[in-house]
């Protein structure tokens, strides 16, 4: 896949950071959105910035799957096909498993797995129907590595590695494609609203957010990996991609490592 022009691409979390970024870049290149997150008012300002191209607005609360059969009917009402589906709704995490209610790892599990999991289901007939498409889901550095601080959030992160792998090999032969994206640390406000022990936000930026790479950037290696046929990439900078390889070759010293490397 070359172009994504005219192409019909749903993305998920598509109101701040990272999807938002995709879906900008996307309307670059041309293709037929359709773009979702729980609040409509910020999908609409969303999509007024999306310079004339083509959007379909579809709320959707990713801890609440029983409308996403309607939802999809939506889409295909209006475009009659979906040629891609990015999943990149979810939230995260900042605090000790000892300070970390069961309550919350449920809902990270049910946000970003579950909910994940369900829409692409939903998704998944179309896309055999028509004979192939793509499959993206943005996942996580700490999907391949576990830290401090993390635990619930990593464990939805390997959760969908797990799944999309194995859907990735199930779906070869029906022409279509999964790619695991793993971003590192972007700048997004993804540690303002990650939850901490009892639920709530924790309303603060991390260091090592607000120094990581552009969602720009971010959105544009993706779009990268998409026409590319990757099956995974990493986005980030040397340090998350050293940790990835180290826990790969040397996981005693990664062990070690990990324990006193800063991840706030």
């Amino acid at each position: 896949m070359s172009s994504l022009k005219n192409k019909v691409v749903w993305v998920t979390g598509a109101t701040s950071g990272i999807g938002e970024a995709i879906v900008y870049a996307l309307a670059e290149s041309g293709a037929k959105l359709v773009i979702s997150a729980r609040r409509e008012d910020e999908l609409l300002r969303v999509a007024k910035k999306c310079n004339g191209a083509e959007v379909l607005v579809i709320p959707i609360d990713l801890a609440d799957s029983s409308n996403f059969e309607a939802k999809k009917n939506e889409v295909l009402k209006k475009y009659n096909s979906i040629d891609i589906l990015i999943n990149n709704g979810g939230i995260s995490q900042r605090s000790l498993v000892k300070d970390t209610s069961v309550e919350v790892d449920r809902k990270i599990m049910e946000v970003n797995y579950i909910g994940t999991v369900a829409l692409t289901k939903v998704v998944l007939p179309q896309l055999l129907k028509q004979g192939g498409g793509k499959i993206v889901v943005t996942t996580s550095t700490v999907g391949k590595i576990g830290t401090p601080y993390r635990s619930g959030y990593s464990a939805s992160k390997h959760a969908l590695h797990g799944f999309f792998d194995s859907l990735r090999a199930e779906l070869h032969d029906d022409g279509i494609r999964v790619l695991l994206v793993c971003p590192g640390f972007i700048q997004t406000n993804i540690s303002v609203n990650a939850l901490v022990g009892n639920g709530q936000k924790q309303g603060t930026m991390d260091k090592a957010t607000a120094a990581g790479l552009t969602p720009k950037e971010c959105a544009r290696q993706i779009l990268e990996g998409i026409k590319a046929n990757k099956q995974e990439i990493v986005v980030g900078g040397a340090k998350e991609k050293f940790g990835i390889l180290s826990k790969r070759f040397f996981p005693g010293f990664f062990s070690v490592l990990i324990r006193k490397m800063s991840v706030k």
